[in-house]
């Protein structure tokens, strides 16, 4: 067998520090809480984390406003404490990703700080600033994804800055070469620490259009988010020129240089663009950019075998030797059991889900929580912390139900946290899915995510295979994945049984992967949301 990169087929597991667990009864979890998970990170059979923000922060954005690319926020640790993290799970043969936020900083980053002074310090070209049109308003009608003018007034200058994100997250001036070159000393920092990849977060925003023209404007039939209320005036616009622009591609190729200084290092970028797609496959063509990326294609609201086929074969046609990272489920979006079953919600079609993503062409990012099943958790507006939510309450609730904290056993708090009172409650209806319960349970979700794990790391195939769909049922999504041997799989997207009829040569069910079907002939039966693996005749 071909020896192939570590993170090719790799299942990282998004750790988001804030809940996974509280070591110092705070009521928000933090570094030392995700060491002592990680003998439970293991026995997943995962082969990595990717851990979302730690540094230092005014955490108006929950870490991805960054004021200290270098430090650790105190409320999660202490830069001694990351390295401990590091050592503790590469001792256990855990890879460890972290995330980094380059196209943006916090308000409160000492760059900020110096370069909104006036328009001749050494920092006054490091953000975009631009000035007003002859009457005052913005330089152009360019729209923040949380809502409202991307563009901010700064009296000391008498310009506008811009933030694509939240007010106090300006925008980096990427066309700055003294820009890009500090910003790789921050990253690299984090290479000489140890750290084994960077998940790149909105990678595709680091470049804004030169000329500031005005993106135009987008019918209302094609208003569909990708990551962002369909609500949201962001969704107005085709967001041609705040974004993606072709010079971003002469940066990642400057960072792909210092990652190879680094072996075994790897990006995974974040892709949010108007054509997430094919920007995946211009930012991984040619083995000199982006390891890996992953977009919202599959973070919607669709869920049907042809959407995901559909989206597969998309990004397949366009990325030729580049390689995708598939994600159902994150930080940002409603939990997947819930956005993809709603009252259907159970722990078989939770199985299935985490088996089919697991056997896509590509690389998986899988976020805490969804190998026990978690559903979405509907918060009133007095307890929600995300500002995004806030602002578009009640049409759009924000990203706080996703980030309740993690269920760990029937203690206080669901064994996260001895607070009080924890920074988002622990869901009443997590609680009887906690990891203590399910552990005891053969025909658990996670035992059911363990036990598959560990059959595919054994399955070429469905680590590094080529993938070839099939058309048998509207309710079945089929494809092939083929490396040294040829597997069949299928997935149920009903809670009805379906019978297919088999592609020839197809013989062997191997219920070894833990799930069962009935195979009678050249006819597979599955029960609702089934799955199955099948090979060829030996």
């Amino acid at each position: 067998m071909q020896q192939q990169p570590w993170w090719r087929g790799a299942i990282i597991y998004q750790v988001y520090p804030r809940s996974l667990m509280d070591s110092n009864g705070d009521g928000v979890g933090d570094i030392p809480g995700i060491i002592s998970k990680l003998d439970y990170i293991k026995s997943l059979d995962v082969d990595a984390i990717w851990v979302s923000p730690f540094f230092k922060s005014p955490m108006k954005d929950f870490g991805y406003d960054i004021s200290d690319y270098r430090d650790v926020d105190p409320l999660f640790g202490t830069l001694d404490d990351i390295d401990r993290l590091i050592a503790e799970a590469h001792s256990r043969d855990i890879k460890v990703i972290i995330d980094q936020v380059l196209s943006h900083t916090s308000d409160q980053h000492q760059w900020f700080s110096e370069s909104r002074l006036d328009k001749t310090n050494d920092k006054s070209d490091w953000y975009v600033w631009a000035d007003p049109k002859e009457d005052g308003t913005p330089p152009n009608n360019w729209l923040s994804i949380f809502g409202g003018c991307a563009w901010e007034w700064e009296p000391r200058r008498g310009q506008y800055y811009l933030h694509n994100f939240l007010k106090s997250q300006p925008d980096l001036n990427f066309h700055n070469p003294q820009v890009q070159a500090q910003i790789l000393e921050e990253v690299e920092f984090w290479l000489q620490r140890g750290v084994d990849g960077l998940r790149l977060d909105a990678i595709n925003f680091c470049f804004h259009d030169q000329k500031l023209r005005d993106n135009p404007p987008k019918p209302p039939a094609e208003r569909q988010g990708r990551g962002f209320s369909e609500d949201n005036p962001y969704a107005f616009q085709r967001h041609w020129y705040n974004n993606t622009q072709p010079e971003n591609l002469a940066f990642l190729q400057r960072l792909r240089v210092l990652l190879d200084h680094y072996p075994g290092t790897v990006s995974l970028g974040e892709i949010s663009s108007e054509d997430s797609l094919a920007t995946m496959a211009e930012y991984t063509r040619g083995g000199d950019k982006l390891h890996m990326t992953y977009s919202f294609e599959l973070l919607t609201d669709d869920f049907s075998p042809e959407y995901v086929r559909s989206t597969v074969e998309s990004l397949e046609e366009g990325i030729g030797e580049g390689w995708p990272c598939w994600a159902i489920g994150n930080h940002d979006v409603a939990r997947v059991l819930s956005r993809w079953g709603g009252d259907k919600a159970c722990d078989e079609l939770a199985k299935m889900l985490n088996a089919m993503v697991f056997s896509l062409r590509g690389s998986v990012c899988s976020y805490q929580g969804e190998e026990l099943g978690l559903t979405e958790v509907d918060l009133p507006l007095e307890q929600l912390q995300d500002p995004y939510g806030i602002t578009f309450w009640p049409m759009f609730k924000g990203r706080d139900g996703c980030r309740t904290p993690m269920p760990w056993s029937d203690e206080i708090n669901g064994g996260f946290s001895s607070a009080a009172k924890t920074w988002l409650p622990v869901a009443s209806e997590h609680k009887a899915m906690n990891v203590a319960r399910q552990d005891n349970d053969p025909s658990s979700v996670l035992n059911a995510y363990r036990h598959f794990l560990h059959w595919r790391k054994d399955q070429p195939a469905l680590c590094h295979g080529s993938i070839q769909f099939y058309d048998l049922n509207s309710d079945v999504l089929a494809f092939t994945r083929v490396a040294e041997e040829k597997l069949f799989c299928c997935f149920n997207f009903s809670a009805k049984p379906q019978t297919l009829e088999l592609p020839e040569g197809f013989t062997r069910l191997l219920e070894e992967s833990g799930f069962a079907a009935e195979l009678c002939g050249n006819k597979l039966h599955l029960p609702g949301y089934g799955v199955a693996f099948m090979a060829e005749a030996v």
